[in-house]
């Protein structure tokens, strides 16, 4: 494994209050010296993925997401590198922890693209996928980082991280 690290975002307390637990699949696909990421409206950079449902396996989960977020599909997921916790006071309910455990797999995907099926919030956002080189992946999410707007998403820091802990690993 690669990396295993946990992210506590403004400072949580174990002591606020329930817990929302969730846990997803993010894929580190590349293809021609340039790595599959999804690109949104806020200008940033995050690796095709998201939340395993309910009897789903992780491999399952991360084929779904996969296509429904970029269209590609995944034909191979090859081992697990690495892991990332995030822990942060939850966006939605009052007195409540958001923890999320992400779950990164090096995978494949075929040369065919499908239509994308967003989710409403990923429709909101625009995302759209795109083939990038990892370096400027990285300047961007820093970039954006940097300046530390509202509408920055929480993922960015996690993405980020392991765009840094992979990047010598793709070249």
């Amino acid at each position: 494994m690669i990396f295993n690290k946990t992210f506590e975002i403004n400072k949580v307390s174990d002591s606020i209050g329930n817990i929302n637990f969730r846990e997803a699949v993010r894929g580190i696909i590349i293809k021609d010296n340039k790595i599959l990421m999804v690109h949104s409206k806020n200008k940033d950079y995050k690796f095709p993925g998201g939340g395993i449902k309910k009897g789903e396996g992780q491999i399952d989960a991360l084929k779904r997401e996969v296509e429904e977020e970029t269209g590609y599909v995944c034909n191979k997921v090859n081992e697990q590198i690495g892991i990332v916790t995030e822990i942060s006071k939850d966006r939605y309910v009052n007195n409540r922890i958001f923890k999320m455990i992400s779950y990164y797999y090096i995978a494949e995907v075929d040369n065919i693209v499908k239509s994308q099926r967003l989710d409403p919030y990923e429709a909101k956002l625009e995302f759209k996928p795109e083939w990038v080189n990892i370096d400027e992946a990285i300047r961007n999410n820093e970039k954006i980082i940097s300046v530390g707007t509202e509408s920055m998403p929480n993922w960015i820091f996690r993405e980020t991280y392991v765009l840094k802990k992979i990047q010598n690993h793709i070249k």
